[in-house]
């Protein structure tokens, strides 16, 4: 199943598109999309709904299409995830995985425009698979376990103003949290239509100019490591977000290549997840 909002931001309706694409309303099933409905077994109840048949078919053709988990707790990304990404920094491989954490409310829809914030000139693009948490994982035992606790995956942008995340501080939230830095959708796909998470290609363009095409194969902590390990630092509660990295490509990766300018158009896919495009302006 794929899980979507659409609507105006803070009006957002929740829908539900099957497998033939035909889409759903679920407000008589839930007001949103959000932590407690997928800690209630809410997509338990949206399957169930769809194999009787009760559930009103609806056009969403023209609606704004929002982030498709509302409210997330917390935004935790994981930083150097690909090879190839830490080799393009310069930066080693890392033994661990390299968390840090984003601003929930940076999270905006995957068509909604993107603010270049003031005083940037190196804000930067990161295609990545998001993992959507759809139960409460905590000190989990092994990474086998993380599966029980995944309600799907999504598209992520985790956008990043470079001079404000490696030279204003020796921390990195300063160029991870600026506003609408955080594009999520267009859907939350569950995992049995997903498959293995680590068989995924990612793309992403600029102006329509190639810039990234990696794979999730080449993570080096795969999604159910990154679950598991996270789980033994912090709890992880439904509607929290994981981006789990980007493959090479970036701006900063490529010398010459100019960071993003008012105008700027970014599209962004992964297979089977659907596909993001966002227009840059200046804040």
């Amino acid at each position: 199943m794929k899980l979507l909002r659409v609507g105006e931001p803070g009006a957002e309706t929740p829908v539900v598109r099957d497998a033939d694409g035909t889409t759903y309303a679920l407000s008589g099933l839930t007001g949103d999309i959000d932590g407690p409905f997928l800690a209630s077994g809410g997509i338990e109840r949206v399957r169930a709904a769809l194999t009787e048949g009760s559930l009103p078919a609806v056009d969403t053709a023209g609606r704004r299409v929002g982030a498709p988990v509302a409210r997330p707790g917390k935004v935790v990304c994981i930083g150097l995830n690909y090879r190839d990404h830490a080799e393009e920094t310069g930066a080693a491989v890392p033994e661990r995985p390299v968390v840090f954490m984003k601003d929930p409310s940076t999270v905006v829809g995957p068509y909604d425009g993107v603010l270049i914030p003031r005083g940037s000139v190196k804000t930067d693009w990161e295609v990545e698979l998001a993992v959507v948490i759809g139960r409460e994982a905590r000190y989990l035992e092994s990474p086998a376990q993380s599966s029980d606790h995944i309600a799907g995956y999504a598209v992520s942008n985790d956008v990043s103003e470079r001079e404000f995340q490696l030279e204003h501080s020796t921390q990195w939230d300063l160029g991870k949290s600026c506003e609408s830095f955080n594009p999520l959708g267009p859907w939350l796909v569950t995992p049995d239509e997903v498959g293995d998470p680590q068989a995924l290609g990612l793309r992403l363009t600029v102006n329509g100019e190639p810039r990234q095409d990696g794979h999730t194969k080449n993570m080096v902590f795969d999604a159910p490591y990154l679950v598991w390990y996270l789980s033994q630092y912090m709890v992880l509660r439904p509607g929290d977000v994981i981006n789990t990295g980007t493959p090479a490509g970036v701006a900063l990766g490529l010398p010459g290549t100019p960071y993003l300018r008012e105008g700027d158009l970014v599209e962004l896919s992964i297979d089977g997840l659907g596909t993001q495009r966002q227009s840059f302006r200046n804040a």
